[in-house]
């Protein structure tokens, strides 16, 4: 796969909506980049793998169903928990936290309503993400690197531009 094939599969490829996490679609040990949509809205753009390798992708004897780098970033952002996941402490800052009625306000305070579930709830309700998968760990950097600068047909993302 070209660079220009796999920015289009990020911009266009299928979409997976994260209120169907988790998807069988998405390789359970892979390197890869993902962009995360609000319908048309390009909002974020990601990578995982960093440093893997393709060896690092065959699973040894009794690590089969080991899931490792593009799972679990996808499975981390799905789960609304903000606490090392800078991008749920996006949405939670950019989108749930302006929307929030002075009842929830008062709710958060008291302990009734939790953040952690109003931004797993606000994910899994509004977005959705693509992805592509790569064979290593630094292109798939690379390629986050390009799509954060605009050189996709989407522009910059939202959230995290370079």
């Amino acid at each position: 796969m070209d660079k220009f094939e796999s920015m289009n599969g990020l911009v266009t490829g299928p979409a997976f909506r994260f209120a169907d996490w988790p998807s069988d679609q998405v390789p359970r040990r892979a390197a890869g980049v993902y962009t995360i949509w609000r319908q048309e809205e390009f909002i974020y753009v990601g990578m995982s793998g960093r440093g893997a390798k393709a060896e690092d992708f065959v699973a040894g004897p009794g690590l089969q169903d080991e899931a490792k780098w593009l799972w679990t970033r996808l499975g981390s952002h799905a789960s609304g928990r903000r606490s090392g996941d800078q991008f749920n402490v996006y949405i939670c800052d950019r989108f749930v936290i302006p929307a929030l009625s002075p009842d929830q306000m008062r709710g958060i305070g008291q302990g009734e309503l939790l953040l952690d579930q109003m931004t797993k709830d606000f994910i899994r309700r509004h977005l959705s993400y693509r992805f592509v998968v790569y064979p290593s760990g630094a292109e798939a950097l690379a390629a986050e690197r390009d799509v954060r600068a605009g050189q996709s047909s989407a522009g910059r993302p939202y959230l995290n531009p370079l």
